[in-house]
């Protein structure tokens, strides 16, 4: 496969100039490595899941640092922990020597408290999820974002497999102490099954047998590995009784459509779960613009106990929100428009843009008019206002 640029690239070159170390996070096989060596050509690269290189940092971290030569990309980093402290040492020797460690790591919560404590203040922090469709057209509801399911979509069942073998045996254990890994294998399938609705731990504690604070650590290490969002709800009002459960999706919807086993077009089109799935594909692509611009996620839902919902409440700006409702049918029609048009109504203080987001992914034109004040587009002119 041809190299795919990625929209992240600018703020990663912007910030390796700016910071002595930047640390690239997210989820295994999205493409950090890719990315890193293919930015900073003249960099070192050391694969610190190597158990040979493993065993030399473990045996002398100090002396291992000092066998290399700045720019230096440090793979999975997570791997050995005990390097922050001694990079640290070397970035605070000179302090003004920017872009010289290049960082990545898949678990993001363990590594976050070794940054927090090694790294405050000298290290960039972004974040790379799989291909979004404005990085790569081919990138769909079925078949998700992964690059390697991209380059090679006759073989996405496999590679699916594969990963989630990986991801058992490796993350999962490496985070926690899980042993029971079958029961944790259909408790992914089951949160694949609840996309879209709002977080129940007790719901899906009980099919398992398992018990509550369980399904807590066990979601926790979903999210620290970047395998899911948690959207929570809108945390202004608007003088409505608010629902305050976050929604759940997973990040790649084919890795979702894959663990629900849903493995064709036809089949996805057939399935009670093509509107979860979307409405998980359009949060996803929400999450990825705003990480690629080097922003956090910044994504919510709204719901009201008298029955009003708005799918996703983005913010855009300094009192500015983009509400919009996501539907998986190609045709979209004027009463699809109803929920946000009746938030927006309950708004003050906010300017807002009203958006029905659906497929086909190639929007039929940026300023198709809904209604008055809302506009329909496809999924891949979603990026560009987000």
């Amino acid at each position: 496969m041809r190299y795919v640029p990625r929209l992240l690239a600018a703020e990663l070159v912007r910030a390796a100039r700016q910071f002595p170390v930047v640390l690239l996070t997210g989820p295994r096989r999205a493409g950090k490595t890719t990315l890193l060596r293919r930015e900073f050509p003249e960099a070192e690269w050391v694969l610190l899941e190597d158990p040979e290189v493993l065993s030399r940092v473990r045996a002398d971290p100090r002396g291992f640092l000092d066998g290399l030569t700045a720019p230096v990309i440090l793979d999975e980093v997570q791997s050995a922990p005990e390097l922050l402290a001694y990079v640290r040492a070397r970035v605070d020797a000179r302090p003004r020597r920017t872009g010289r460690w290049l960082l990545t790591g898949s678990q993001e919560a363990p590594l976050m408290r070794g940054v927090t404590e090694s790294l405050a203040g000298r290290a960039a922090i972004l974040h790379l999820l799989p291909f979004s469709t404005a990085e790569a057209p081919r990138v769909g509801l079925l078949r998700g974002g992964y690059p390697e399911v991209v380059a090679r979509p006759a073989a996405a069942a496999t590679w699916f497999r594969s990963y989630v073998q990986t991801y058992l045996e490796r993350d999962v254990r490496a985070v926690t102490g899980i042993r029971d890994l079958a029961t944790f294998r259909r408790f992914l399938a089951l949160v694949a099954s609840r996309m879209g609705q709002l977080l129940n731990k007790t719901e899906l504690a009980a099919p398992l047998g398992v018990s509550v604070p369980t399904v807590s650590q066990w979601l926790s290490i979903l999210e620290i590995t970047g395998q899911i969002l948690l959207v929570p709800p809108f945390f202004e009002s608007f003088g409505k009784r608010l629902v305050k459960s976050p929604k759940l999706y997973f990040v790649d919807s084919g890795l979702a459509c894959h663990l629900l086993g849903i493995e064709t077009e036809r089949a996805l089109g057939a399935s009670p779960f093509l509107g979860p799935l979307f409405e998980g594909f359009v949060a996803a692509e929400i999450a990825k613009a705003q990480a690629s611009a080097g922003r956090r996620v910044d994504l919510y839902h709204f719901r009201d106990q008298q029955g009003l919902e708005v799918d996703f409440v983005v913010p855009a700006g300094h009192r500015q929100l983009l509400l919009i409702e996501a539907k998986a049918s190609r045709t979209v029609r004027p009463g699809d428009a109803t929920p946000p048009l009746r938030l927006g109504c309950a708004v003050s203080g906010y300017g807002v843009t009203h958006l029905v987001v659906h497929r086909p992914g190639p929007a039929t034109g940026a300023r198709d008019v809904l209604r008055p004040g809302v506009r329909a587009i496809g999924v891949q002119s979603l990026a560009s206002l987000v």
